[in-house]
């Protein structure tokens, strides 16, 4: 099996998360793929940042959907990790994605869209993956189920994979309905068997966040096909020893 390390957020531990900058040190480290987290601007502009809200990780405050992008360009979004990130900006998915054009990298598109309902967030985020044809090397991910059949109804080519937490009941059987291909979900979760019946319903694992050697190791052994870390550089290490 080809196991991949996907950098959560960018190499989050040694970068402001989602950040051009930490998408670059992931790069860098090795990465086999970025995850990243999408929301929309009160101006429709899809932009990657974690939170619905700009405290934790700007210099801002407020809800993101309630700036512009004009607006938020205007923020720090790199000194609260450290000086030496001061003005990072926050980046819009069609940066990110430009810059990842020609690079042997993949990605995972979160839609952040299970708290707030960002009218056609879906359509928008598909349409720049087409604009830089990244389909093909594109997973989008989201708790939201209605988004997940809206995304396999209207862009079937696309890889999709549902976001979870905690254990739901006839979960292959849900997954395998929503048409997803992969399920990604908390590794503390995870045991061989549950990965080995979801194999069996041609579905993937991947798992988030892992960040100690031993249990990347441990996930590894289990057969997850995506790992996902903050630490990429630490991961790269453990999966090629």
């Amino acid at each position: 099996m080809n196991q991949l390390i996907f950098a959560h957020r960018g190499a989050s531990k040694k970068a402001p998360e989602n950040t051009m900058a930490a998408f670059e040190l992931a790069y860098q480290m090795g990465a086999d793929g970025i995850e990243t987290d999408v929301q929309l601007t009160k101006d429709q502009i899809p932009v990657l940042i974690h939170d619905e809200t700009l405290r934790r990780t700007t210099n801002g405050t407020g809800f993101v959907q309630d700036y512009t992008f004009n607006e938020l360009q205007k923020l720090d979004a790199g000194s609260w990790h450290s000086k030496s990130y001061q003005n990072e900006k926050i980046p819009s998915l069609e940066a990110f994605l430009k810059w990842s054009k020609d690079k042997e990298i993949q990605l995972n598109i979160e839609l952040k869209n299970n708290v707030l309902e960002y009218n056609e967030i879906e359509s928008k985020v598909i349409y720049l993956i087409d604009k830089y044809k990244l389909t093909q090397k594109t997973t989008i991910s989201t708790f939201n189920e209605k988004s997940l059949r809206t995304i396999c109804n209207n862009h079937p080519t696309i890889e999709t994979a549902f976001l979870i937490s905690s254990k739901i009941r006839d979960l292959y059987t849900h997954a395998t309905e929503l048409s997803v291909r992969g399920i990604h979900m908390k590794y503390h979760l995870l045991t061989k068997n549950f990965i080995k019946n979801a194999e069996k319903h041609d579905l993937y694992i991947g798992t988030y966040t892992v960040n100690h050697p031993i249990l990347i190791k441990r996930m590894m052994r289990l057969g997850c096909r995506v790992i996902i870390t903050d630490v990429p550089d630490i991961a790269k290490k453990v999966i090629n020893t």
